[in-house]
């Protein structure tokens, strides 16, 4: 256990970190999440203010759709990543832990200077979050379920009731397995996380807790970024990969500077690097395998269970971010061979 954004949180549970992460990309595992945030926009202004307000293009949405968008500042800099579901009357916005508080008042903020009426509800407290994530996770939805997920569309969401439960399932995640998100009432956490676990281990799924060890190393494999690394306030969406999350035929709060780097060209890129004769970490050198000139540094690193390599994300001057490019890392005093290889390094269940 450790702290996380105001919360104590499970690094790993005795199973280990390693295996964790192969049961998940083998069969399911759960994952307790109850820290991210959960806001709720509504009112007669809310399209036009969620449009307004986040990176991607939204009013093509769909009831029951979900999408993945940026929260920027007005320079272009990531200040969150966030999963947004359109939902009958209302918007639900799940934000990261850390940003919880910071999240709520930006929304706040512009809202009061938005030409509709827009109400902002945190509804964190009332309601709990939990991941079902891999491969079989859908085949035991389906078991715990009083609807058939396995008919949800991949980035789509729906209400349904599991043992009397009400819970709105997305079928969305961040392992780059299928599977989903849970929330529901606060109030039956436990029993939803024991009935999942025991009803999974009686139809014979291999079915285990997983913490936050193995769900950096998932979300690592498929490329999938963690706010603070490979996105953050002094990271802007172009540099970082995520132009495809900007919706720029539509304005949002800064869409005129991420336009700027997109048309100068980026100062740096992310790019990830196999890494050969150490473990790579956040904020270590990278240089050119050439001249050994600083160009960039890594955002995050480790151990791949399921690529089986040490890797790393950094960023780095553009001239070095073509695939095959080599390089080296700074490990320990000493530099060692990398080399710059395709992300994301586990292709996402999506994408497949």
């Amino acid at each position: 256990m450790a702290p996380f954004a105001g919360y104590d949180m499970p690094i790993s549970y005795p199973t280990g970190a390693v295996e964790e992460h192969l049961i998940t990309r083998r069969s399911v595992g759960l994952f307790d999440i109850d820290h991210m945030g959960q806001l709720v926009v509504s009112g007669p202004g809310a399209d036009e203010f969620v449009s307004a307000t986040v990176s991607a293009t939204v009013l093509d949405m769909k009831d029951w759709d979900a999408r993945y968008s940026l929260l920027l500042d007005g320079k272009g800099l990531v200040l969150d990543d966030l999963f947004i579901y359109k939902l009958p009357g209302r918007w639900w916005i799940v934000v990261n832990a850390s940003n919880r508080a910071a999240d709520l008042a930006w929304f706040e903020a512009k809202a009061k200077a938005f030409p509709k009426a827009v109400t902002i509800e945190d509804s964190s407290e009332a309601t709990y979050m939990i991941a079902i994530q891999g491969p079989r996770a859908i085949e035991l939805m389906d078991l715990v379920s009083d609807r058939k997920v396995s008919e949800f569309p991949r980035f789509t969401s729906g209400e349904l009731k599991i043992d009397g439960i009400p819970v709105l399932f997305g079928r969305t995640g961040y392992t780059g397995e299928d599977g989903g998100e849970l929330f529901f009432p606060a109030d039956s956490a436990v029993k939803l996380w024991e009935l999942l676990l025991a009803r999974g281990g009686k139809a014979g799924i291999e079915t285990k807790a997983i913490g936050l060890a193995a769900r950096d190393s998932l979300r690592f494999e498929a490329g999938m970024p963690l706010h603070g690394h490979e996105i953050s306030p002094s990271i802007n969406p172009i540099e970082a990969g995520f132009k495809w999350a900007c919706g720029l035929e539509k304005d949002f709060v800064g869409k005129a500077a991420v336009e700027a780097v997109i048309a100068a060209g980026p100062a740096r890129k992310l790019v990830g690097l196999e890494v050969t004769g150490g473990v790579p970490r956040e904020g270590y050198e990278v240089l050119a395998a050439d001249s050994g000139e600083k160009i960039g540094a890594c955002v995050a690193g480790m151990f791949c269970p399921t690529a089986k390599k040490y890797a790393a994300n950094a960023f780095v001057l553009p001239a070095y971010a073509k695939v095959g490019t080599k390089v080296q890392i700074v490990i320990h005093g000493k530099p060692k061979e990398a080399v710059v290889v395709k992300r994301p390094l586990y292709v996402p269940a999506y994408r497949r």
